[in-house]
């Protein structure tokens, strides 16, 4: 996801915003009635399709946007369309309201942390597969083939991944003018461990400089250097070990990677490298390098990645990836397009889904706007906002459609959607790949694990604790019913496994 404003949200900082969302919402609705539009997609008549995505950023233009995108849809298929952000925190409720009520909604963002499995299990949703026939080996040629596969519901397709970062690597990032300033050769570090004597460098050298900040209380230290090697399957109660390509669901703080990743992070907050109240603070990491308060943070990372980072942090950014790409289990059904129940013409729907992926008009007044509006042309044939002008259009473009369309904007490479490719299909794809738990049986167990995560979690794995109340944790979290968690995730993994042979 390459953003214009480089105030970007990562997809993967997203997911984990959209977990402490979503664990705090209900996501109870009526189921609605059997049935739905079956029409074979009859242009004679105009439709108005309204499309509802997650509104993130400057939206004001959305009138103006939608005008300019139903000029070519009108066109090309006659359908005008009505574009319906939602913002984050409603998501859930107004959703919900939507795909019960009786008003037509033709196009939606689903997502494996946006009650997905519970969409398709109360029918709010179509499934695509029959939809998709005449379209398919367009959409499908977008994307690596195990993420196209990687939504399915018992062996259907409700959603169709957006085209963006499905992979990961994991990593270290710092300010470049302190790595040669004391000349650090990052090209030598290939663990997490041989970060310590630059951390060791910084420490001594530059006061009021913490070598290593968290990037929020959701991202601790602990889980970023586990964050290739454990698919949290959702809510991280239950994790898969994907090292070994292992299907079976196990508590991670019983694991001895999860051990040891405790005892390295206390080690290295005893030794003063971490931030003394990183259990306790709300500064996040951009803010604290931007302010000269920290050497560099971990993240997760993607070709493009440092760009990016450069005009979050105001200092030029260095990174050293630590580990192999990875895709775990939400990376195909974290962001969709889906058909609801409701739409008024599915057929239409599906047309103007297929636009989404190959037309790229369409793709870029959505990702980036209008032309001499919200960006203008450069010589380099990147595109940038217009001088002195602020945008009112800023669109968070990896949640739907196929993003290797829309133009590039200044300080990224051109051919980054040829790198992206070549990323993606480099991953090593946990088992897991597109499963979706359904929390909905063991609610009251997740509420009252979440309960006892939040007294222990943040304080252990920022290096603030002593690992040795590990076992009093644990033991809460069982008591709180963790074991049944663990059991129903894994009746429903054995399932969907079972399903896709």
């Amino acid at each position: 996801m390459i953003t214009k404003t480089k105030k970007g949200t990562t997809v993967l900082s997203l997911l984990l915003i959209l977990a402490m969302l979503l664990a705090a919402c209900s996501s109870g609705s009526k189921e609605p009635a059997e049935g739905g539009s079956t029409s074979s997609g009859n242009s004679d008549k105009t439709l108005t399709l309204t499309v509802a995505f997650l509104g993130i950023g400057t939206m004001t233009d959305v009138q103006a946007v939608q005008d300019e995108i139903s000029k070519i849809t009108k066109e090309k298929i006659n359908v005008n369309v009505k574009l319906m952000p939602i913002d984050i925190a409603a998501w859930t409720q107004q959703t919900n309201l939507l795909l019960a009520g009786s008003e037509p909604l033709d196009l939606m963002v689903s997502s494996s942390l946006l009650n997905y499995s519970a969409q398709v299990a109360k029918n709010q949703l179509l499934p695509l597969d029959e939809l998709l026939q005449p379209y398919e080996a367009d959409i499908k040629a977008t994307m690596v083939e195990d993420i196209y596969n990687g939504t399915k519901i018992d062996g259907k397709i409700y959603g169709v991944p957006s085209v963006r970062d499905t992979a990961a690597d994991y990593g270290f990032i710092a300010r470049k003018d302190l790595v040669e300033k004391h000349n650090i050769d990052l090209s030598q570090v290939q663990t997490f461990e041989d970060l310590e004597p630059i951390f060791q460098t910084i420490l001594d050298n530059e006061p009021g400089i913490v070598p290593l900040v968290q990037r929020s209380q959701t991202t601790s230290i602990v889980s970023e250097l586990l964050a290739s090697r454990i698919d949290a399957l959702g809510d991280g109660f239950g994790v898969l070990m994907v090292d070994n390509g292992d299907t079976k669901v196990v508590a991670q703080q019983e694991t001895q990677e999860y051990k040891d990743a405790l005892a390295l992070t206390r080690s290295w907050y005893q030794k003063g490298y971490i931030m003394q109240d990183a259990a306790t603070t709300q500064e996040g990491n951009n803010a604290l390098i931007k302010a000269g308060k920290a050497f560099g943070y971990f993240s997760n990372m993607k070709p493009g990645f440092e760009n990016q980072e450069n005009g979050l942090n105001g200092y030029e950014m260095v990174a050293v990836r630590i580990t192999k790409p990875v895709s775990m289990s939400t990376s195909a059904n974290s962001f969709m397009l889906s058909i609801p129940r409701n739409a008024q013409d599915p057929a239409r729907s599906m047309q103007l889904m297929h636009l989404w992926y190959t037309d790229p008009g369409i793709v870029n007044l959505l990702d980036n706007g209008i032309e001499g509006t919200h960006y203008e042309k450069t010589d380099s044939g990147h595109i940038k906002v217009p001088d002195g002008v602020t945008s009112n259009w800023v669109f968070n473009q990896w949640q739907v459609g196929n993003n290797a369309l829309a133009l590039t904007w200044e300080g990224t490479d051109l051919d980054i959607w040829d790198q992206m490719r070549e990323f993606n299909q480099s991953s090593t794809f946990s088992p897991a790949l597109g499963f979706s738990f359904d929390s909905t049986p063991v609610k009251t167990e997740v509420a009252a694990v979440t309960n006892v995560a939040n007294q222990y979690r943040i304080g252990l794995e920022s290096g603030s604790l002593d690992p040795a109340v590990l076992d009093e944790y644990v033991a809460k979290l069982k008591a709180s019913g963790l074991e049944k968690i663990i059991a129903e995730k894994q009746k429903q993994l054995d399932a969907w496994l079972a399903a896709k042979q």
